[in-house]
C-alpha cells in the first residue's frame, strides 16, 4: 500500500485528479498523501465481511499470509458499490489503477469502459515467474514433484526449486473458490491497459522488455523506487493507529553511526518467527559484533505466550541497539526466495545467510555470515553501493527512466481523458 500511495503522490504532482478507494481502517494510512495533496478525493467503502476473516481484519497485516486469498476475496465484493459509485459521479474516473492483487477490477473497468493498469509493488522478475506459474499450471507442478522448475520464456532460463516458487502460486487450491479469484486475477493482470512496476531499468530492464513482449505493447512501465521519490513525511507511514513518530531516539542513534555500520534485521509485516528462531538469530547477531537494528513484530497474546516473535530474555540489556540501514535477507516465502535470487545470483550485490521458513540456524555460523557482510571492501558491499547510485539516477527529474516512464504513463493517461 505505501508505494501504491507513493505513485499517487507522483501522479497528482503531475497534475493528475485523483480519487483513492480505501477501507475504513486502512484510511489512517492516507494521512501523509491527503496532507500533501488536499485536492485528492477519498472513497471510503466498508470491508466486505468473509467467513474466513475474523471481524475487523481489513489488512493482510493483522491476519498473516495465509488471509491473503481471503482478504483479496472479500475485496473483490466491491464490485458493485464501486460500479454504482461510477454511475452516479458527475465526472467519473477515465481510468482504474489498480494493485496487482486487485486484477478482478479488470472485469469491472471493462464493464465501466474504462482501461485499467495493474500497479506492481513488487519486481518484474518476481511477476515473470509467477506468470510463467499460472500460465503453466501442470507442466510446473509435474516438473516440481520430479526436480526443479525451468522458466524457458524468460531472460536467462532460470530455474526453481518447488519450495522456492512464490507462496501466491504454492497454495494455489483449484477446490478452493477464493484461489481461482486470485488465479483469475494474475491473469487478468497481464491483460491489463498498462503495467506499472516500482522498480527501474539497470535492476529488471530485461524482464521490463520480457513483459512487453508477453503483453504486446509498450504500456508496461518501470517508475521506482518510489520511495525515494515519495512523500517526504515519513514519521506515520505504515501505521494505521497508535505509534506513529514512534522512533526518533533511533535516528539520533543513527547519526552516532558510521556511514554503512549498521545491519538492519527484517521479516516483513507478516512473518512471525518461533521462540528457536529469534533464539539463534539474537545470538546469531550477538556472536557478529555488529551495530543492527531488529524490526519485530508484535504477534497477539496466544502467539507471545507460544514464543512467537518474542524476543529473547535479556536480550535488549544485554545489547543496546535499536536502528539500522544495511538490510540483510533471510529468505523463508512469498517472493522472498525470487527477490534473493534476483540480489545474489543475478545481481551479486548481497550475501545469502540463511534460508527456508522452519530453518534454526547456528548462531556461530549466521555470527559469522552477518559479520562477513559487514566487512569493509566486500564486493558485494560495492556493487550494492553501484547499484543504489543507479536507482538514484533512475529516479532524477527530466532524465532518469523511471521519472520518464512516470512522464509516459501521465501523457498516456492525459490522452484518454481528451477522448
Amino acid at each position: 500500500m505505501l508505494p501504491h500511495l507513493d505513485l499517487a503522490h507522483q501522479l497528482s504532482l503531475r497534475g493528475l485528479a485523483l480519487t483513492v478507494l480505501v477501507t475504513p481502517k486502512n484510511l489512517p494510512l492516507l494521512n501523509p498523501l491527503l496532507s500533501a495533496h488536499p485536492s485528492v478525493q477519498t472513497l471510503v467503502l466498508p470491508f466486505p465481511p468473509h467467513p474466513k476473516l475474523p471481524p475487523g481484519v481489513e489488512n493482510v497485516r493483522d491476519i498473516g499470509m495465509l488471509g491473503n486469498a481471503p482478504i483479496i476475496a472479500a475485496l473483490s465484493g466491491l464490485r458493485l458499490p464501486i460500479a454504482r459509485w461510477f454511475a452516479s459521479h458527475p465526472n467519473p474516473p477515465v481510468a482504474i489503477l489498480s494493485d496487482f492483487f486487485l486484477g478482478w477490477t479488470l472485469e469491472l473497468a471493462d464493464e465501466l469502459r474504462v482501461p485499467r493498469i495493474a500497479f506492481f509493488s513488487s519486481g518484474a522478475f518476481l511477476t515473470s515467474v509467477v506468470d510463467f506459474c499460472w500460465r503453466n499450471i501442470e507442466s510446473v507442478r509435474r516438473a516440481s514433484a520430479a526436480d526443479a522448475v525451468e522458466l524457458p520464456d524468460l531472460p536467462g532460463a532460470p530455474s526453481f526449486l518447488e519450495k522456492h516458487l512464490p507462496s501466491v502460486f504454492r497454495l494455489y487450491r483449484e477446490s478452493d473458490q477464493d484461489w481461482q479469484i486470485v488465479r483469475t486475477g494474475m491473469l487478468e493482470n497481464m491483460a491489463s491497459w498498462g503495467c506499472v512496476f516500482n522498480t527501474f531499468d539497470h535492476l529488471e530492464g530485461q524482464y521490463l522488455e520480457h513483459l512487453r513482449q508477453r503483453v504486446g505493447h509498450v504500456r508496461v512501465y518501470g517508475v521506482g523506487p518510489l520511495n525515494l521519490i515519495g512523500l517526504d513525511d515519513l514519521s506515520s507511514r505504515g501505521h494505521l493507529g497508535a505509534g506513529a513518530g514512534a522512533g526518533s531516539d533511533v535516528l539520533g542513534w543513527l547519526d552516532g553511526c558510521p556511514d554503512g555500520s549498521v545491519l538492519y534485521v527484517c521479516f516483513g509485516s507478516q512473518k512471525l518467527m518461533t521462540r528457536e528462531q529469534m533464539e539463534a538469530l539474537a545470538s546469531g547477531l550477538e556472536r557478529s559484533g555488529a551495530r543492527f537494528v531488529w524490526v519485530v513484530k508484535s504477534g497477539t497474546a496466544t502467539q507471545v505466550e507460544e514464543g512467537y516473535g518474542a524476543v529473547p530474555d535479556g536480550f535488549e540489556a544485554r545489547e543496546a541497539v535499536v536502528a539500522g540501514k544495511m538490510v540483510v535477507a533471510w529468505p523463508m516465502e512469498a517472493d522472498q526466495f525470487v527477490n534473493a535470487r534476483l540480489l545474489v545470483e543475478d545481481m551479486a550485490v548481497a550475501v545469502r545467510a540463511c534460508e527456508g521458513a522452519d530453518t534454526v540456524p547456528d548462531p556461530d555460523e549466521l555470527g559469522q555470515a552477518i559479520a562477513g557482510s559487514m566487512r569493509e571492501g566486500l564486493p558485494e558491499r560495492a556493487r550494492a553501493q553501484e547499484l543504489r547510485g543507479k536507482a538514484f539516477e533512475a529516479v532524477e527529474p527530466g532524465g532518469g527512466s523511471s521519472w520518464r516512464g512516470l512522464d509516459e504513463l501521465v501523457k498516456e493517461l492525459g490522452r484518454l481523458r481528451k477522448q
